[in-house]
């Protein structure tokens, strides 16, 4: 998007213009480095991009548009004049500089999870909003906003649609975690383990504390953090905040061994039998896309890339109101979608090109 003469420029000429200024704090994690794409795949009018991180990435190239751009240490100077900053690292990164973006006048996003009991903060999904009619009224001031758990997004929008197919009486849920959730460190440790397993060797578990290569797992070793069950309860929290008129479920997650994507098995019971066609057309819309013949089974590798939820409906055997439901979403690129679209329906609460 930018390179550094053409920043200098941007800088001094913005005023009076329809573009703004972005921080990624955590650029070159996964969701930092997805966040930059999305920004570029939506056209968000961001002129200067700032890629923000820590030592160990400092100086690194990473694309940005067309162009490359170097990643920078995060100083309060980063943060001087930018429109939205988008907290996309660890949360202890995300408490340690957010309130210096904040100070600074930045709009904050996080990605993070770090800021979702901040007195002022806002759990948010703009694809919630829209399905369940939600106002979001602008504020000149506003809190930090935390996008839903892409989880929790993906089990309220199931929820909303079939609810439209009548009533849900029950809603049970797996959720099948991928090693994406935890980063690139989770990534790296589900690969060596796999590499090591094949050869005999030692298994390193930093990040999960246990073996996730060739397993499923429904808690970590003791010293891994996040634990499975703390996951489990930020989809409850974030579902109760962005969908609160919707059915509750009852949710397990599961650790799996796979790189990337969520899968989610859920088990509706319906007040009244539901044709599986009829169910079909409550379901499919905005974001929501169902398979409809035995080829088109959703899984993990055709959900990546997408920005939609893949999903595939059968009949319960034993209980005529029962349906399940199989789907398969890519969880960095929904994070990163509502990231965005959090950031696109603040844009009218912050003064277009003015220099802060």
């Amino acid at each position: 998007m930018t390179s550094v003469s053409k920043t200098a420029t941007s800088r001094a000429d913005l005023q009076g213009t329809n573009l703004y200024r972005v921080a990624i704090v955590g650029a070159a994690t996964l969701r930092g480095k997805e966040v930059a794409e999305m920004l570029k795949d939506r056209n968000f009018p961001a002129v200067d991009v700032r890629l923000l991180d820590d030592d160990e990435s400092l100086g690194r190239l990473e694309a940005l548009g067309d162009e490359m751009s170097f990643i920078q240490s995060i100083r309060a100077e980063q943060f001087e004049r930018v429109d939205f900053s988008f907290f996309a690292s660890d949360p202890q990164s995300t408490r340690g500089n957010w309130k210096m973006a904040r100070d600074l006048g930045n709009t904050i996003v996080d990605l993070s999870f770090a800021l979702e009991d901040e007195a002022d903060a806002t759990v948010r999904s703009p694809w919630i909003e829209r399905v369940s009619g939600q106002s979001v009224p602008p504020q000149l001031q506003p809190g930090p906003v935390v996008a839903a758990h892409p989880a929790a997004t993906v089990l309220a929008l199931l929820a909303l649609r079939s609810a439209t197919a009548g009533k849900v009486q029950s809603f049970v849920a797996t959720v099948f975690e991928p090693a994406s959730e935890h980063g690139q460190k989770g990534m790296d440790e589900l690969h060596e383990q796999t590499v090591n397993l094949l050869s005999f060797q030692e298994l390193p578990k930093n990040v999960f504390d246990t073996q996730v290569a060739f397993n499923m797992l429904a808690r970590y070793g003791p010293r891994s953090a996040p634990s499975l069950d703390s996951v489990s309860q930020r989809i409850l929290k974030h579902y109760q905040r962005i969908a609160p008129a919707a059915v509750n479920p009852s949710l397990l997650v599961v650790q799996a061994p796979i790189f990337h994507g969520h899968a989610f098995s859920v088990y509706l019971e319906m007040e009244k039998p539901v044709a599986l066609g009829d169910f079909a057309q409550a379901l499919t819309g905005d974001h929501i896309v169902v398979a409809r013949g035995t080829d088109e089974v959703p899984n993990n590798v055709s959900a990546a890339g997408q920005g939609d939820i893949l999903v595939a409906l059968a009949r319960d055997a034993n209980r005529e109101n029962g349906v399940w439901l199989w789907a398969a979403s890519d969880n960095l690129r929904v994070a990163a979608l509502t990231a965005v679209e959090c950031a696109e329906t603040m844009t009218a609460s912050r003064p277009r090109g003015q220099i802060q």
